[in-house]
């Protein structure tokens, strides 16, 4: 047995008896253990717990998360501290807008990978925040790492909001689920598109699957199997006028090739905006992926348009505004990037020819 004055305490355990009452009965195993345990033990990582064999009921490893309890049952519990995290902490710079003890938000730029993966092991804002935040990442499903509740792509630049507890990955996680229907989450970016809606305000309610690929998304019919529930809500910021064409006054040729649109998310799917936008013909400016079959109109633009628009390198997609409720005092907090240098001056570009 080891020496506790010698004990390390990164590797602590903490040993918990618990006894169920009456208002156990017949309930699942991992659902009471998330409610007694309170805030810093979300669901998934008790579930996880239990599968580890950290929990016992009645002396007996217990490794089904939806085993029922029965009044009176008595729970050992072997807690360990989070673990390190699987991603290694790397000093990239970032913009941070805001940061407590319990959530980080920042600008992310363009170009910044998300979460490691296939081909994007290192570099990424995990690596990133796993440096900065250091020791005040309480752990997330028990391991020291940020809490990602909701994600931008590689070249969509903008407002982010990450989770540095447990009980904070749960509020943001179930909020960003609801997608802000209790009035408790909003969302708006801002995009150059090509063309122009005919309407200044509009709404696309489209379901979104899988393509022909396994990564990009298309509207497809309600009835299909992989069918998602997609709503969209655009408004015209600005429309940028027939000079943009032709070079003719305004007059002699009301068309607007190009326009500055805001979309607010009622529901968050992958590549949601970009598709929405596709769907109704007036696909995001530079996207790789839903706009290659737009990127001849740069040819009919005057410069510096032209250039503009032909060199932009990624969509021209920004997340402008995030406002949610904090997880732990309830304020509503509200938070507003600027659109990126590259998108700055594609705008101003538009703006001039």
């Amino acid at each position: 047995m080891r020496d506790p004055d010698k004990e390390d305490p990164a590797e602590l355990i903490v040993f918990l008896r618990l006894e169920t009452g009456p208002d156990a009965a017949g309930r699942r195993l991992d659902q009471w253990l998330t409610h007694t345990l309170g805030a810093d033990f979300s669901r998934s990582r008790v579930q996880a717990l239990i599968r580890q064999g950290a929990v016992a009921v009645g002396g007996k490893p217990a490794d089904d998360p939806g085993r029922k309890l029965k009044a009176g049952d008595v729970l050992d519990l072997n807690l360990p501290e989070p673990e390190a995290a699987e991603p290694v902490g790397e000093d990239i710079p970032l913009d941070i807008l805001y940061e407590d003890a319990e959530l980080v938000v920042i600008n992310k730029p363009a170009g910044l990978v998300v979460h490691p993966g296939a081909g994007n092991e290192t570099g990424t804002l995990v690596n990133a925040l796993i440096h900065h935040c250091g020791d005040t990442l309480s752990g997330i499903g028990g391991v020291k790492r940020p809490g990602i509740v909701h994600r931008l792509d590689k070249e969509t630049s903008g407002v982010m909001v990450v989770a540095k507890t447990d009980r904070a990955h749960r509020a943001l996680s179930e909020a960003f689920a609801d997608h802000g229907r209790t009035g408790d989450l909003q969302r708006a970016y801002v995009a150059a598109v090509w063309g122009a809606p005919e309407r200044n305000a509009g709404t696309v309610d489209a379901p979104l699957g899988r393509a022909a690929d396994r990564v990009r998304r298309a509207v497809v019919p309600a009835g299909r199997s992989d069918a998602r529930h997609a709503v969209t809500h655009y408004k015209v910021l600005e429309r940028f006028g027939a000079s943009v064409v032709t070079g003719k006054p305004v007059g002699q040729n009301p068309t607007a090739l190009a326009s500055l649109v805001q979309c607010e998310l009622e529901t968050g799917r992958t590549h949601q905006i970009r598709v929405h936008m596709a769907h109704i013909g007036h696909p995001v400016v530079g996207d790789p992926d839903y706009g290659q079959a737009f990127r001849t109109k740069a040819n009919r633009l005057v410069e510096p348009a032209r250039t503009a628009a032909k060199t932009f390198p990624r969509q021209a997609l920004h997340a402008q505004l995030l406002a949610f409720n904090h997880p732990v005092t309830g304020e509503m907090m509200r938070f507003e990037a600027p659109l990126p240098a590259d998108m700055a001056e594609l705008v101003t570009a538009f703006r001039a020819s």
